[in-house]
């Protein structure tokens, strides 16, 4: 292998929003703060929330109510 062409790498301790941490190797630093891992994702805990901001989502029902009749 040649030497001084690969990054240097580093036992990162990654935090998640919800408060799950882990350790990895990484190449971006030894802290990394996540705001979605596996233990708080939709697709891995089987629940689904909806955010809404600012109502989007009866804006939407609104908007096409009328087309789909």
């Amino acid at each position: 292998m040649k030497e001084k062409i690969h990054p240097q790498t580093f036992q990162a301790t990654i935090t998640c929003a919800c408060g799950y941490e882990s350790e990895a190797l990484s190449t971006r630093g030894k802290s990394l703060h996540v705001e979605i891992c596996s233990h708080c994702h939709p697709f891995y805990t089987g629940k689904q929330r909806f955010v809404d901001t600012a109502g989007r989502i009866d804006r939407f029902r609104k908007k096409y109510a009328q087309t789909s009749k």
